[in-house]
C-alpha cells in the first residue's frame, strides 16, 4: 500500500524505500518497532501536527483540594492555562471584601448611552481590577505524573470542591483513531532514516567482509548516511514545524 494508514503499513512502506524485498534489510522486527516508536514520539514532541488544542473540564473534589493537584487524562501533551473558577465581579456574597472593593471602583453604568468604545474600556478596566484583586491561580503540569499542580489560595476558596475548572490543553493525536498521522511526509522520512541507521549499526561488525561474487559489506557507510539524514530531518522539524518556544507559556 502506497499510503500508510497504520504502524504496520508504515513499517512496510519504510522497508520498501530501503530496498525490500529486492534487498534484504538486516533489521530485527523488534528493532523496527522500537525505531517507529521513537519516530512517533519525536513527531509528537516537536511537530505542530502531532497535537491539537482542546478544553478540558474537571469537577473539583475534596481530595483535589487536599492534594492541591488534579489528575489529567493520559495523552495530554501540555496544559497552557487554567481558567479561574470564580470572580469577585460575579460573587454571590455581596458582603465579601473582594466584592465590596470592586463595587467601590465600578463606574456608574447607568450613564452608559451606547458608546461601544467606552463600554470596551470599562470591560478592560473591570478585568484589570479582577486580575489585581484576585489574580489567576498558577499551575504546573507534570506530564510524567499526569498531574496539574495548582498553586492557588485554597484557604480563600479560590479553588473549592463542587466547582468546575476548565483547562486549555494540547492533546496527542492518536494514530489508531486518526490514520492520516502515519502518512505524514516528515514522519515517513524520519522513520525510514531511523530504520536505515539501525540497519547500518547491525552491519558495522561485518565491515570489509567480502561476500561471494566480490561484494564488500559497508555498514559504516549506511550508518553515516542515515545519521546525516536524521540530523537534517531534526533540524527541519525544529525550524519548520515546531511551535514558538514561548507558545506553551500560560
Amino acid at each position: 500500500m502506497a499510503t500508510p494508514t497504520s504502524k504496520a503499513t508504515l513499517i512496510e512502506y519504510c522497508k520498501r524505500r530501503l530496498g525490500a524485498p529486492v534487498i534484504e534489510i538486516n533489521v530485527d522486527d523488534d528493532q523496527v518497532e522500537d525505531r517507529v516508536d521513537e519516530a512517533i514520539q519525536y513527531y509528537r514532541e516537536y511537530h505542530d501536527d502531532g497535537t491539537y488544542r482542546a478544553y478540558l473540564k474537571h469537577l473539583v473534589t475534596a481530595t483535589d483540594v487536599t492534594n492541591k493537584y488534579i489528575t489529567i487524562p493520559a495523552g495530554t501533551h501540555f496544559v497552557t492555562k487554567m481558567f479561574k473558577t470564580s470572580s469577585a465581579l460575579f460573587s454571590r456574597n455581596m458582603f465579601s471584601i473582594k466584592y465590596q472593593m470592586h463595587m467601590n471602583d465600578i463606574a456608574n453604568m447607568t450613564s452608559y448611552i451606547g458608546d461601544l468604545a467606552y463600554f470596551q474600556q470599562i470591560q478592560q478596566y473591570l478585568s484589570t481590577l479582577d486580575m489585581q484583586l484576585n489574580g489567576t491561580p498558577q499551575v504546573n503540569f507534570v506530564r510524567q505524573q499526569n498531574r496539574l499542580y495548582i498553586h492557588g489560595e485554597f484557604e480563600d476558596e479560590d479553588v473549592k470542591a463542587g466547582e468546575y475548572i476548565v483547562m486549555e490543553a494540547y492533546l496527542i493525536i492518536d494514530g489508531n483513531t486518526y490514520a492520516k498521522v502515519w502518512d505524514d511526509i516528515w514522519l515517513k522520512d524520519y522513520t525510514t532514516a531511523l530504520i536505515k541507521q539501525q540497519w547500518g549499526q547491525n552491519m558495522i561488525k561485518f565491515d570489509g567482509m567480502t561476500l561471494p561474487g566480490g561484494v564488500t559489506l559497508n555498514g559504516r557507510q549506511i550508518y553515516d548516511d542515515a545519521s546525516a539524514e536524521i540530523q537534517t530531518l531534526r533540524e527541519r522539524i525544529r525550524s519548520d514545524h515546531e511551535l514558538p518556544i514561548d507558545f506553551h507559556v500560560g
